[in-house]
C-alpha cells in the first residue's frame, strides 16, 4: 500500500504578550474580583486588559468578545492608551482565529489612532504587523516590521516586549530555513526570560526552539524540549503553549512513523483546541489522528476522525485545514482500496484551493493519489488529467520522453537499413556465382552458350551494382538524417540543462525581488507620511529627518537587491547562450558552488520533501583557470543533477523499507529504523601539479557494476524511460576531453558514486 503524502499543518506560536502570574484560572478569578472593586473607569479597563492576556490562552472567542466591549468603553471615556492596546489585542486574537480580514481592519484602525510621537505604540503596531504577516507565511514582510519594532524597543530599553519580538522574528527566519539567525534570536529571548526568572516566557521560547530542532531532524533534542515545555506549561497553566507542544509532538512522531504516539498526542491537541476555540488546530489535529489510525489499519476509527475534522474545518473556513481534513478521508479510503469512494473527498479538498493562494509543491503527491484512484476505477481520462497536475513539478518530462522515442526509432531504422543492405549484397554475390557456374558448364558444351552466359553474368552484375548503388545512397541519406537528429538531441540536452536551472534560479531570484517590492511599498508609505508631516503647522524636523533616513536606507537596499537579481539573470543568460568556444579565466570554485546551489534548488522546487546535505571543500590556492564557462558549467550541472537524482531514489527506497517495517510491527511496540539515512553530496577541488582535480560524490545507490563501462556512451542511461536522454554524461565526456582533461568514475554499488575530473591549469 502506498504511503500518503499528507500536508500536516506546522503550527507556530507567535507571542504578543506574556502574563507572569502563576495560573490562568486563579488569575481570572483574581482579575474579576479586582475589576468589581475598581474605583475608576481607566483602572477597570487596565484590569480587563490584564485579564484578556490570560483569557486569550483559554478561549479566543471569549477574549474577542470581552475586548470589543472594553474597546467601546475606552472610546466613550477617551482613554487613548487603553483604546490602542485593546485594538492591538483584537487584531492579535483575530489573527489567531484565522480571520485576517478582521485583523487587518483592526490594524488600520490602530495606525490611524496612534499619535505621531508615541514611539511605544508604533513599536507595538510594527510588532503586531510582524505577527499578522508571519501567520500568513509572508515572512519577508514579517521580518521587516519586526526589525523596526526591535530597533525601537532596543533604543528605549523596553525589556518587557523585546523578547516577544525576538521570538517572533526568529520564527520568520526559521520558516525561511535561516536556522542560525532563528536560534540566535530565540537564545536572546531566552536569556532575558531566564534573567527575570520568567518561566512563562521560557515556555514560549522553548516550544519554538523545539520546532527548529525538529526541522533540523534533531528529533531526540526536539522531543526532550517539547516535554520540558509541557512541564513548564502545566506548572504555570499555559494552556495554549501546552496545546501547541502536543500538536507538534504528534507531527514529530508521525515523521518517525510512531503511529500510536502520533495518535495519542494528536487527540490530546484536538481536545484542547476544541476547548480553546481554535478550530484550525482542532481540525488539523484530528486529521493527524486519522492518518495514524489508517496506518494502524483501524479504518472505521480513521474515517470517524476524518468526518469530525471535515465538519470542524468547514466551519473554520480555512482552506489548508479543509484540504487536510478531506485528504485524510480520501487517504483512508484509498488505503483500503475503496478508490471510487475516495475520489469525491480528494476533489472536494482540492476545490478549496480554487481561490486561495496557499498551494505548494508538497500537495503534488496528493494529485498523484487522486490520479491513481481514477486509474484503478477505469477512468483513464481523469487519471491522465490529475496526473498532469502532478507532473507539472517535473521539468519537461513529456518532452524528454519524445526525444527518447525519436532516438530509439531512428536507431532501429538505421539497423534495419544496414540489415537490408547486407542482404542485397549477399544476394548479388549469389547471383554472380550462379551466373559464372552456368557459364562454365555451358561453355564446355557450346561456345555460343558460353557467350550468352557471359552476357547474362555481365547484365546480372550490372543490375546488382545498380541495386547496391541505390542502397548505398539510401544508407548515406539515413546517416545524414541521423547526424542531424543527434545534433538536435545535443541541443535539446543543452536546453534541458537550462530547464534544470529554471527552478533553482526562480528560488534564487525570488528573495531579492521580494525585498525590492517590500522596500518599495514601505518607501511609498514613508513618503506619504513625510508629505503629511510637512503640511502640519508645527513640523517635527527630527521625525522628518528620521523618515528621510529610512527612505535613503530602503533605497540603498532596493539598489543592492536589484543588482543581486541582475547578477542572477546575467548568469542564467550566460548559461543559455550557445558556447562561444573561447576560453577565459574563471574561478572554478565559484562556478562549482553556484551550480551546486542551483541544481539543489531545482530539485527542491520539484519535491519540497527532499532534503540533502551538501559538503564543499575548495582549494583556495587554485585561482582562475582558462575554461569555456558555459561548457564546464553544463558538465558540473549534469553531475550534480545525477547525484541528487541518485539520493532521491535511495530516499524513496529507504522510506519504502521503513513503511514495510512499520506495517510488520503494527501489533508490537513502535520502533524506528536502526540507522537513519542522511543523503549527502560532496564537492571538492584541489591542485595537483599542473592540473586541478574536481571531485563530485554522493552516497546514493551507486551504478550497477555491469554497466559502469557504458555510462559515457551516447544514449545510454540507467534512468527509467522518459526520465533521461542518455546524452548528459556523453556530452560531459566530450567537453572535458576538448579542454585537454579527463573524467573518470569510481563506483560502489549500493553505497554511492564518485566522478573525478582532471583539467590542466593552463592551455
Amino acid at each position: 500500500m502506498k504511503q500518503l503524502v499528507f500536508i500536516t499543518a506546522f503550527f507556530v506560536l507567535m507571542i504578543v504578550s506574556i502574563s507572569t502570574a502563576s495560573g490562568q484560572n486563579t488569575k481570572i478569578r483574581k482579575y474579576d474580583s479586582l475589576i468589581r472593586l475598581a474605583k475608576t473607569d481607566t483602572t477597570r479597563i487596565n484590569l480587563i486588559m490584564w485579564k484578556l492576556d490570560v483569557l486569550a490562552t483559554i478561549n479566543l472567542d471569549s477574549a474577542i468578545s470581552l475586548a470589543s466591549t472594553a474597546l467601546d468603553e475606552a472610546r466613550k471615556i477617551k482613554f487613548y492608551k487603553g483604546e490602542i492596546s485593546l485594538i492591538q489585542k483584537l487584531a492579535t486574537n483575530y489573527a489567531y482565529k484565522g480571520n485576517f480580514e478582521a485583523a487587518s481592519e483592526q490594524l488600520r484602525n490602530m495606525e490611524k489612532r496612534i499619535q505621531s510621537k508615541d514611539s511605544a505604540s508604533f513599536a507595538s503596531l510594527y510588532s503586531t504587523f510582524g505577527l499578522f504577516y508571519g501567520m500568513q507565511s509572508k515572512y519577508d514582510s514579517s521580518i521587516f516590521f519586526l526589525k523596526k519594532a526591535i530597533r525601537i524597543y532596543e533604543r528605549t530599553g523596553t525589556d518587557i516586549n523585546l523578547p516577544t519580538s525576538y521570538t517572533n522574528i526568529a520564527i520568520g527566519y526559521q520558516q525561511q530555513s535561516n536556522f542560525p539567525m532563528a536560534i540566535q534570536f530565540q537564545q536572546k529571548a531566552l536569556t532575558i526570560y531566564e534573567k527575570n526568572n520568567n518561566e512563562t516566557g521560557q515556555a514560549h521560547v522553548l516550544v519554538n526552539m523545539a520546532n527548529i530542532y525538529n526541522q533540523l531532524k534533531d528529533r531526540k533534542r526536539a522531543e526532550s524540549t517539547y516535554l520540558k515545555t509541557i512541564v513548564l506549561a502545566k506548572k504555570n497553566q499555559l494552556y495554549r503553549v501546552e496545546l501547541y507542544a502536543y500538536s507538534n509532538l504528534a507531527t514529530l512522531y508521525s515523521d518517525e512513523q510512531k503511529w500510536q504516539k502520533c495518535y495519542e498526542y494528536a487527540i490530546k491537541a484536538a481536545e484542547m483546541g476544541g476547548k480553546n476555540g481554535d478550530q484550525g488546530i482542532q481540525a488539523a489535529s484530528l486529521s493527524k489522528a486519522s492518518l495514524a489510525m489508517t496506518q494502524l489499519n483501524q479504518f472505521d476509527k480513521a474515517t470517524s476522525l476524518s468526518k469530525r475534522a471535515i465538519a470542524i474545518a468547514d466551519s473554520s473556513k480555512q482552506p489548508l485545514n479543509i484540504f487536510q481534513a478531506y485528504a485524510s478521508m480520501g487517504f483512508a479510503l484509498n488505503f483500503v482500496k475503496r478508490w471510487k469512494e475516495a475520489i469525491p473527498y480528494y476533489e472536494k479538498g482540492f476545490s478549496t484551493f480554487k481561490d486561495a493562494d496557499i498551494y505548494t509543491y508538497a500537495n503534488g503527491a496528493v494529485y498523484k493519489e487522486l490520479s491513481e484512484c481514477y486509474e484503478k476505477t477505469g477512468n483513464f481520462s481523469k487519471a491522465l488529467e490529475w496526473y498532469k497536475q502532478f507532473a507539472m513539478v517535473n521539468d519537461s518530462v513529456r518532452s524528454r520522453d519524445n526525444i527518447q522515442k525519436a532516438t530509439e526509432q531512428t536507431m532501429n531504422y538505421e539497423f534495419a537499413q544496414k540489415e537490408q543492405s547486407a542482404k542485397v549484397i549477399q544476394d548479388a554475390k549469389d547471383e554472380v556465382n550462379r551466373t559464372r557456374q552456368i557459364a562454365l558448364i555451358f561453355g564446355l558444351i557450346l561456345s555460343i552458350l558460353m557467350v550468352v552466359g557471359a552476357f547474362a553474368g555481365y547484365f546480372g552484375k550490372r543490375r546488382a551494382n545498380a541495386l547496391l548503388s541505390k542502397q548505398k545512397k539510401e544508407i548515406e541519406d539515413t546517416l545524414t538524417k541521423l547526424r542531424d537528429t543527434q545534433s538536435q538531441l545535443i541541443q535539446s540536452e543543452k536546453m534541458a540543462s537550462l530547464g534544470e536551472l529554471t527552478a533553482g534560479i526562480a528560488h534564487e531570484i525570488q528573495n531579492p525581488l521580494n525585498f525590492v517590492n517590500n522596500f518599495s511599498e514601505v518607501n511609498t508609505e514613508l513618503i506619504s507620511e513625510l508629505e503629511e508631516e510637512r503640511k502640519k503647522e508645527i513640523r517635527d524636523f527630527a521625525n522628518e529627518d528620521e523618515i528621510l533616513k529610512d527612505i535613503k536606507q530602503n533605497e540603498q537596499k532596493i539598489n543592492h537587491h536589484g543588482k543581486r537579481a541582475g547578477d542572477i539573470v546575467k548568469g542564467m543568460l550566460q548559461h543559455s547562450r550557445s558556447s562561444s568556444g573561447i576560453k577565459e579565466p574563471r574561478d572554478i570554485n565559484a562556478l562549482a558552488d553556484e551550480y551546486l546551489r542551483l541544481s539543489y534548488h531545482g530539485l527542491r522546487a520539484k519535491d519540497k520533501s527532499f532534503n540533502a546535505e551538501m559538503k564543499t571543500d575548495f582549494d583556495d590556492t587554485i585561482g582562475k583557470i582558462n575554461i569555456i564557462p558555459q561548457d564546464i558549467g553544463r558538465v558540473l550541472l549534469n553531475l550534480y543533477n545525477n547525484a541528487f537524482y541518485a539520493l532521491s531514489e535511495k530516499v524513496k527506497t529507504e522510506h519504502a523499507l521503513s513503511q514495510q517495517h512499520a506495517l510488520s510491527q503494527q501489533h508490537a511496540a513502535p520502533q524506528g529504523i536502526t540507522k537513519a539515512y542522511q543523503p549527502t553530496v560532496s564537492i571538492s577541488t584541489k591542485k595537483i601539479g599542473d592540473k586541478i582535480e574536481i571531485n563530485v560524490s554522493d552516497n546514493g545507490n551507486g551504478i550497477p557494476q555491469n554497466v559502469v563501462e557504458k555510462i559515457f556512451q551516447p544514449f545510454f542511461t540507467t534512468k527509467p524511460t522518459g526520465q533521461g536522454t542518455g546524452l548528459g554524461l556523453s556530452l560531459s565526456y566530450d567537453i572535458v576531453k576538448a579542454h585537454g582533461g579527463e573524467i573518470t568514475v569510481e563506483n560502489k554499488e549500493g553505497e554511492g558514486t564518485e566522478f573525478i575530473i582532471h583539467l590542466p591549469l593552463s592551455s
